[in-house]
């Protein structure tokens, strides 16, 4: 493939699950090539469509190949647009491979090619704070910018507050420049989850709704930083001109976030969390399955129960109105290719269909698709944190 690049770097600042993101995101055609000055020949990986098709590495080929080069975190990169006339030998979905490729990586199943820290995961030093110790995860990045639905630009100085947990406010930005850190207030301090980049939202579709509501996180400045102030009149607009069930949806992922990012902070801090019953529980949506069905509850509970090393780890209990399943533009790295959901036979469900989802998400707004791709990508970064801290014992 002969072309100009279209994205070059390092990898040292851009890691390879960002490029993932970046590339998924824009929905990309073409090579990803990775050189690193420990191995005599570069990685590829193909892409089609933003999502991965093949890939090589040395002898290894397709999916094995790609785990492979995820153990690659120093050296250069370079994207190049173009058609791939190249086997589609991948069929997993990209945030799918993300998170198995950082778990293979953290349980040593990958090797890594350059000396890397050994710092945990994250660390306890009296009277200071508690961080994740993530520093060969970058920032999360959103996808492009709707510039049309911003109404004015806000800066925050390095270090600034810009939304205190437990605080009210409707308010949503999109980060224009710069990177914020999500943090959570704990018994020992502020444990950060997760920091966002260019491209990402602060705030959810809760805050489209009548009621009043607490922020459920605290936003701080990481390094100075611009934000676009959204038109969320014009949000909650198009919010409630989509079907009954398309809003229950999106309150559903909104609770979804939440709940995995206190599971997230029990493991941390080593409590005991949620409690799954110990009987008479089925599965109902099996991990690993191709199955393309959604539900929305109407009675009864459900739990999202992934898998580690170590063996099951409960990652949240679902009630009414939560919907579960595949939903095409909601990857959120859980269920049904990454997790399981298991129910007593009390849960009542309703079938959702799909397609005309599908046509509803069609017909939205760069900036609405944008909350919903961010939203869930934060799922499943806090989904990974949740599967780290329950390693680390």
């Amino acid at each position: 493939m002969n072309g100009k690049a279209a994205l070059a770097g390092g990898l040292k600042f851009t890691s390879l699950a960002d490029l993932f993101q970046i590339i998924g995101s824009n929905n990309s055609t073409g090579m990803l090539r990775i050189s690193s000055q420990y191995t005599p020949e570069p990685g590829i990986i193909y892409f089609a469509d933003g999502n991965p098709v093949n890939a090589k590495d040395g002898d290894l080929r397709g999916l094995e190949a790609v785990y492979s080069l995820f153990g690659r975190t120093e050296g250069e990169f370079e994207f190049v647009e173009g058609k791939v006339p190249i086997e589609h030998a991948i069929k997993k979905n990209r945030m799918e491979i993300v998170l198995e490729a950082l778990r293979m990586i953290d349980d040593g199943v990958t090797r890594k090619v350059e000396p890397l820290s050994t710092e945990e995961i994250f660390t306890v030093r009296p009277g200071r704070e508690e961080e994740t110790k993530r520093a060969k995860i970058s920032a999360i990045k959103g996808p492009a910018i709707d510039y049309p639905y911003i109404l004015e630009e806000e800066e925050f100085y390095e270090g600034k507050t810009i939304v205190k947990e437990g605080s009210h406010g409707k308010w949503i930005w999109v980060l224009l420049d710069g990177t914020v850190k999500i943090s959570k207030e704990t018994r020992r301090g502020p444990l950060t989850i997760l920091h966002l980049g260019e491209g990402c939202y602060i705030g959810t579709f809760t805050s489209l709704l009548f009621h009043d509501y607490a922020r459920s996180a605290t936003v701080a400045a990481a390094e100075d930083v611009r934000l676009g102030l959204l038109d969320t009149q014009r949000l909650a607009g198009e919010f409630y001109a989509l079907p009954n069930e398309f809003r229950e949806m999106l309150i559903s992922l909104d609770r979804r976030l939440k709940k995995t990012t206190d599971r997230a902070v029990d493991l941390a801090l080593n409590r005991k969390g949620l409690q799954v019953p110990p009987k008479g529980l089925e599965i109902v949506a099996q991990g690993g399955s191709r199955k393309q069905d959604a539900y929305v509850i109407k009675e009864g509970k459900a739990y999202v129960i992934g898998r580690t090393t170590k063996g099951a780890l409960p990652l949240l209990e679902l009630g009414k109105d939560d919907v579960f399943g595949f939903v095409p533009f909601m990857n959120m790295g859980q269920e049904s290719a990454s997790a399981s959901v298991a129910a007593g036979k009390d849960l009542k469900v309703q079938k959702l269909n799909i397609s005309e989802l599908h046509a509803a998400y069609d017909r939205l707004s760069t900036a609405f698709k944008g909350m919903i791709l961010n939203i869930s990508v934060c799922v499943s970064y806090t989904t990974r944190l949740a599967y780290l801290f329950s390693q680390k014992k």
